[in-house]
């Protein structure tokens, strides 16, 4: 379990497109190896959209409206837009939770999330924790309500999604900051930070997050960036796996 003498490096990024967001992620998890410190990414997003790794892009005629800005997650789930939010990334090696299944490395991982929202005073709950809420999947990732998304008043805010691997377990996951005020995507993005008003720009987010990272687990941070190895896998998934012109 994630403990005192774990070690995460942390890596910020500035806003990429979906391509360089996703790629990156990509190259986290399948350059991790066994006693590699675990990762926790915090980036931000060009105006795009992702869809889960089960999804297909012609289903979705707002393919031309982004201008070749959207890519696949390594995750499942459905659309999900960007531009108004911060996404976190951990790559957290198996051993550290060890014990604990699916539904509870959820629970465990994204503790850290309800202290972020109890920093700016709000009372973040998981859907589960809600009795008269029904469970219920949409194509649209903010429409639908998943077990460990988390409701700010009754309201979904943000959501997660895992994968895993012999050596690691990969999460990510969004925070919606800004309201987006496209009318053509009313009831798709779901609610804000802005929308409770609360007023922060990215940076002041990211801060949050890593300390309500450092103070829910305990452990120590190491600020980092992604190592040539990293990079260059980035760059070769970019040219064969992310370029959807071929």
């Amino acid at each position: 379990m994630i403990h005192k003498k774990s070690y995460f490096r942390v890596i910020q990024d500035e806003s990429l497109s979906a391509k360089e967001n996703m790629a990156t992620d990509d190259a986290l998890l399948s350059s991790y190896e066994e006693n590699d410190d675990a990762i926790l990414r915090l980036y931000s997003w060009e105006n795009s959209f992702t869809i889960g790794v089960s999804q297909k892009f012609d289903n979705y005629p707002i393919t031309s409206v982004y201008n070749g800005n959207y890519a696949k997650r390594i995750t499942g789930g459905g659309v999900l837009f960007h531009g108004h939010d911060l996404s976190y990334s951990l790559v957290i090696p198996t051993p550290l939770l060890e014990g604990f299944n699916i539904k509870e490395s959820y629970e465990k991982i994204c503790s850290f999330l309800l202290k972020f929202y109890e920093k700016l005073g709000l009372d973040a709950k998981y859907v589960k924790d809600f009795e008269d809420m029904e469970l219920s999947k949409n194509e649209y990732c903010q429409v639908g309500f998943e077990a460990y998304d988390i409701l700010v008043n009754g309201k979904k805010i943000g959501g997660n999604a895992q994968r895993r691997t012999k050596k690691a377990i990969f999460q990510h996951g969004s925070i919606p900051i800004f309201r987006n005020d496209d009318e053509s995507l009313n009831g798709k993005i779901g609610y804000t930070l802005e929308d409770f008003n609360i007023q922060l720009d990215y940076e002041k987010v990211k801060r949050l997050l890593i300390e309500a990272f450092q103070e829910t687990f305990k452990i120590e941070l190491n600020h980092s960036k992604l190592s040539e190895n990293e990079e260059n896998k980035k760059k070769l998934l970019l040219k064969e796996k992310y370029d959807y012109s071929k």
